[in-house]
């Protein structure tokens, strides 16, 4: 691998808390102020913008784009879900559960958003016109389901991060619940590799783990069992790239599970949500203020 190179890009004055980031339909890089209760938009070398939600308190958290080219994102203590579309026009949908703590998003292969209720143990499913539909989980409670992600085999893929599990979800409504071989690993961010499986972050146990669509589960302890991973994508070679947070790195791991992290230029930046950008390369949300864009020299990463 080239030399990696890491660029920061101001977007908040260190309030507004950046913490999800994604790549839009229109070429430019959308992501969550989470403190600020705003949705911020920036086309990589130009200015950033940012639209202000009707509830500054709601914690916008998790943003992806939808299957119409709008951008949806969970409104955590709004209890809501959330639409933007690439003029600035906003919607709300609310949830039928009430405190169910929406978090992660993200589309489906049946035209719609899955989303998780991590304080309800239920995942939730929306269409673009706003209709949804609540499915519990056999969890037991408490299991506070976090990411999800579709996977290649028609369904939805998502940790419980207090369940030590992955789930999975059928278009029906169906569960499968895979518990992890490592106590309290509290898995956070999940992604379909370009392996095919699911890889995903062990926030509790310092691990990158890998899920088959069959439930075999590799678990590949990360050099530093403290780095506390959070969220993980795939770049564009679908090599999974994941963030450190509690070590101020992002990393990247081979499919043999070989595992090799740079650090952060501004120390204690908080990285949270990672992203393939419409620049091919890794951009990461610093709750700091920042957006980390993370390349190989003279390409992508």
């Amino acid at each position: 691998m080239n030399q990696v190179v890491i660029e920061e890009c101001r977007v908040d004055d260190g309030d507004g808390g950046p913490y999800a980031v994604t790549a839009g339909p229109d070429g430019a890089l959308w992501f969550t102020l989470v403190h600020g209760g705003r949705i911020g938009r920036l086309v990589p070398g130009d200015d950033m913008t940012s639209h202000q939600l009707n509830d500054p308190g709601c914690a916008p958290t998790i943003i992806c784009t939808g299957p119409d080219d709008a951008l949806w994102f969970t409104e955590y203590k709004g209890n809501r879900i959330g639409r933007i579309t690439v003029g600035g026009a906003v919607q709300e949908f609310a949830l039928p559960t009430a405190g169910s703590g929406p978090f992660g998003i993200a589309p489906g292969p049946d035209g719609a958003l899955w989303f998780t209720e991590s304080a309800a143990d239920r995942i939730g499913r929306i269409t673009p016109e706003g209709q949804v539909t609540e499915f519990a989980l056999p969890a037991g409670g408490a299991a506070f389901p976090s990411a999800i992600t579709a996977g290649d085999d028609g369904a939805m893929w998502f940790t419980l991060n207090q369940g030590h599990a992955i789930g999975r979800i059928g278009p029906d409504g169906s569960v499968t619940l895979h518990p992890l071989p490592t106590k309290d690993a509290a898995p956070v961010g999940i992604t379909r590799g370009g392996d095919g499986a699911l890889w995903f972050v062990e926030i509790g146990a310092g691990q990158i783990g890998r899920i088959t669509v069959d439930g075999r589960i590799t678990e590949f302890p990360l050099p530093d069992r403290g780095a506390r991973p959070h969220a993980i994508t795939t770049d564009s070679h679908g090599v999974p790239w994941f963030t450190e947070w509690g070590s101020n790195r992002v990393g990247r791991i081979t499919a043999d599970g070989a595992v090799t992290a740079y650090d952060l230029p501004t120390p204690g930046s908080e990285p949270h949500g990672i992203a393939l950008g419409p620049d091919n390369a890794l951009w990461v949300a610093l709750e700091n203020g920042a957006l980390a864009r993370v390349a190989e020299k003279g390409g992508s990463a």
